[in-house]
């Protein structure tokens, strides 16, 4: 057993967990934050991206161990009050259909958007299409997505 201590959406989270614990289990099972989902169990999907110390991580491959003392943001922390523009966009845009898949899309897109900007890259439509291939999507054939993405940047 290891004690695990990290701060969630801004609230210091802590537990006494199994040392083969994932994080997405930490997060679902221990912190009861549902958004983050577990589609493949295998890293191949995205649905369950979350971001540590600010960069996105499948939390399907971490072990909750590894992010202790990290800062971990979930879907259910990405909004201030209002929507953040990624999920406005993912709004605007029916970058969804089913929507499993969609709060690994917006946490990804987030990540991807900031890279960009930091790095001073244009964010074009080849650009998303090839940072989206560790998500998938099985509804929308993802041109939502990619408009909803780079919506988003526009307004970041």
């Amino acid at each position: 057993m290891t004690t695990v201590s990290m701060t969630v959406n801004g609230k210091v989270a802590a537990a006494v967990v199994e040392d083969r614990t994932l994080l997405v289990d930490f997060i679902r099972e221990h912190l009861r934050l549902t958004g983050t989902h577990v589609g493949c169990d295998t890293s191949q999907c995205g649905a369950c991206v979350v971001h540590v110390n600010g960069k996105a991580v499948k939390s399907c491959t971490m072990l909750a161990a590894a992010a202790d003392g990290a800062e971990v943001t979930t879907i259910e922390g990405v909004a201030n009050g209002d929507l953040h523009p990624m999920q406005k966009a993912f709004n605007d845009n029916h970058g969804l259909q089913c929507g499993f898949c969609t709060p690994g899309m917006i946490m990804t897109g987030i990540d991807m958007v900031n890279r960009y900007k930091a790095e001073g890259k244009t964010l074009d439509e080849k650009a998303i299409r090839h940072e989206l291939e560790g998500n998938i999507c099985r509804c929308t054939g993802y041109h939502n997505i990619v408009k909803s993405i780079s919506q988003a940047a526009g307004e970041m």
